[in-house]
């Protein structure tokens, strides 16, 4: 792939932190492994040559998978202290937020692509299915055991969604080996705090068991600004014999999120007299109430033949009301506010997945093959205040300083709008050919049928048939692997891949003329492991072609009818480093940066061609120093950088970019508790996370400091 100097130069930059930082320490003497903490409190993301899920359903490790692949340990997310699952996340490489409480707090960004519909979040290896744009599970860190994040397109592991990448939340599993008891509580700043605690072991010869529990609950950083959350994760794995095991889990998630949709700009600018105010309603609601119970059988046929069957059932309940936009009036000097939504969803996906793996050599060369399907069928209802014949809610504008927050307007029922019943199912196929023990070759294949039923609902209940849309999808990508020695990888990957013009789920009647829209990546790259392990070092340059866009008839703009024409790209670099260094040192750091642009978009008479996409920062960098002062002491210290990005097509709406650094102490009191302290925002920056109108900004935390105690037995 060829990039100009300059283009390549800007990796550079968003690297260079990184490497000043270790300048100093790679001169240090080369010591042995030596001595970590007692308690322990993650040391760094999982190691390459360490198998893992989500880039192959090979279980190859990320040394073998030609595609960039990345790990981040539970211990190593709770070390740092991160709250969420997008605050974890978005440490990895190229990962960056667009989360917003439309699109259930969860959105994100990857390789120039955003959102629920672009950027796929699995949980244990099975996809969720947004409704209108929404996903609201997992979110609580406390039991994960690990996230593993997939860059670049994913349809041909997990169908269409996933042309940025897919993000898979592993949850913690029983341990068959011995008992292990978890527990943490913390306080802090604005009086937030948390509580929890886990417990796995034997039950007996063939049972084992673990649970986790998780409850939160914070002020927020704005008026009015609280939340609260509770998780509950259970698992019991039935072993009768060495090569069978029925495990049984189920996820409970209750969360009341912040009712927090934005900060106004004022005259264009971030005002220091409203940044902690709320503009939404005092009654407002937000609560999600998700639940997922899966039963999942493995079972080694003979050697070198696994069988693998999850059947899994989550259901979603989530309602907002709320008074959400806000705008600046010049005029009046004003805070117009615009929008008294009330929405419910109700959802219910069941599936199941199932696959064979097959590890048999062909003649002297080793192979591995795995076949499969995967079987959803969901069930949507969808319920509002805005269907057709609903009186119209008047605005409600307050002075932007001073002001009665009021109540939701009641005046207008909330009613059910529409119902879908989607069926979906696909077979799929990957192969590594091992040619030799240095080359070896991944391919892989999916093929996806969907049918989605629309039934609208009228104020009377009754309902009438909107939609029956059908679509099938064939994904596949084909990559090479040369390992020169054990510790280094050079790989190159071609994928093709699926989006859907909304949500599968919920798809238009407006969009049953279009078909998905299709991709295309080229990627390319270097991995290698050094220093026996203590370190590791990723290169990757791609470049995504998403064709298909709807856009609007050039030739003839009076027409509501689109055309499917429109294409947009996007290219860059990515880069990470990990090194362990002796005297107790360590160094974590990744960056990118990437040029997205429309290629094609023409819309109401105005061609977007050339500009930056909606919320897509261009470079983005992550840098975590940690010191091991003494066995039973460790600091931290983590940077997080985010470059600019524009809230609307034509660029005229910019987001300035932020760098937040946070910071923590960790002290052993014994050898299994642990106190820490946590600094958030360290100086305090201003900065808008994402948006939610042009110019209407999700602040970030402000400076916080939070004190957890850690026990591990």
């Amino acid at each position: 792939m060829i990039m100009t100097v300059s283009y390549a130069s800007r990796l550079v930059l968003a690297f260079a932190l990184a490497a000043s930082c270790t300048t100093k320490l790679v001169h240090a003497e080369e010591a042995d492994d030596g001595a970590s903490s007692i308690l322990v409190t993650g040391q760094r993301n999982t190691a390459l040559d360490e198998p893992q899920s989500t880039g192959s359903r090979l279980n190859l490790t990320a040394l073998e998978t030609p595609a960039s692949v990345e790990t981040l340990t539970g211990d190593l997310i709770r070390a740092r202290g991160d709250l969420t699952i997008v605050d974890a996340v978005t440490r990895a490489t190229g990962i960056s937020s667009v989360a917003n409480p439309g699109n259930g707090g969860t959105g994100l960004a990857a390789r120039g692509f955003s959102g629920q519909g672009s950027v796929m979040i699995l949980y244990d290896g099975v996809r969720l299915y947004p409704g209108a744009g929404t996903v609201t599970f997992p979110t609580d860190p406390w039991t994960v055991d690990r996230i593993e994040v997939l860059r670049g397109p994913a349809s041909v592991l997990y169908g269409q969604g996933a042309i940025g990448g897919a993000v898979n939340v592993i949850s913690r599993k029983p341990n068959s080996e011995r008992t292990v008891v978890d527990a943490q509580a913390g306080y802090g700043s604005q009086d937030s705090w948390r509580i929890g605690a886990g417990i796995g072991g034997p039950a007996s010869d063939t049972l084992s068991y673990r649970v986790d529990v998780s409850r939160t609950q914070s002020d927020g950083w704005v008026d009015r600004g609280g939340s609260k959350g509770l998780a509950i994760s259970g698992s019991l794995r039935f072993a009768p014999t060495d090569n069978f095991a029925l495990t049984l889990s189920d996820d409970y998630s209750d969360q009341k999120p912040t009712r927090y949709f934005g900060t106004p700009l004022i005259d264009g600018k971030l005002d220091d007299r409203n940044r902690r105010l709320n503009y939404n309603v005092s009654d407002a609601v937000i609560h999600y109430r998700d639940n997922r119970t899966t039963l999942k059988a493995q079972w080694g046929i003979a050697e070198g033949i696994d069988f693998t069957s999850t059947t899994y059932r989550l259901t979603t309940d989530r309602r907002w009301r709320n008074l959400e936009s806000y705008f600046w009036n010049g005029t009046t000097g004003q805070i117009d506010r615009t929008d008294y939504l009330g929405i419910d969803h109700d959802q219910t996906q069941t599936g199941n997945q199932t696959s064979l793996l097959i590890s048999r050599p062909v003649g002297k060369m080793k192979n591995d093959l795995v076949i499969g399907f995967d079987l959803n069928r969901i069930r949507f209802k969808h319920g509002n205040d805005f269907y057709p014949g609903a009186p119209a809610i008047p605005d409600s504008p307050v002075d932007p300083f001073d002001f009665t927050p009021g109540l939701f307007d009641t005046t207008v029922p909330i009613l059910p709008a529409y119902r879908t019943r989607t069926r979906q199912y696909s077979l799929f196929a990957e192969d590594r050919l091992a040619l030799t023990d240095r080359f070896s070759l991944v391919a892989g294949i999916n093929f996806e049928h969907a049918n989605v039923k629309r039934l609208t609902i009228a104020t009377n209940g009754s309902e009438t048939h909107a939609l029956d849309k059908t679509l099938s999808n064939t994904t596949w990508r084909v990559g090479a692997v040369y390992q020169p020695v054990p510790s280094l990888s050079l790989y190159a990957q071609y994928a093709t891949a699926v989006d859907p013009l909304g949500s599968l789920v919920t798809f238009s009647p407006s969009q049953s003329q279009f078909r998905n829209t299709t991709g295309d990546q080229v990627e390319a790259g270097v991995k290698a492991s050094f220093l026996n392990g203590r370190g590791s070092f990723t290169f990757a340059a791609y470049r995504i072609v998403k064709k298909n866009l709807l856009v609007r008839d050039p030739n003839n703009l009076t027409s509501t009818t689109p055309l499917q024409v429109g294409q947009r790209s996007a290219k860059g670099l990515e880069a990470s480093l990990t090194l362990d260094l002796p005297q107790g040192f360590g160094i974590e750091a990744n960056g990118t940066v990437l040029e997205a642009k429309f290629d094609e978009f023409n819309a109401g008479g105005i061609s977007y061609n050339g500009d930056t996409p909606p919320n897509i920062p261009e470079t983005t960098a992550n840098l975590w120093l940690r010191y091991d002062a003494t066995r039973r002491l460790q600091t931290r210290a983590g940077l997080r950088y985010v470059g600019h990005s524009f809230s609307d097509n034509a660029n005229a709406y910019r987001v300035p970019g932020y760098a937040v650094v946070d910071a923590s102490v960790s002290y052993a009191l014994t050898d299994n508790v642990a106190l820490s302290v946590r600094a958030y925002n360290l100086f305090d920056k201003d900065y808008a996370v994402t948006t939610y109108n042009d110019e209407q900004w999700l602040l970030g935390r402000p400076r916080s400091v939070d004190v957890a105690l850690r026990a591990s037995f």
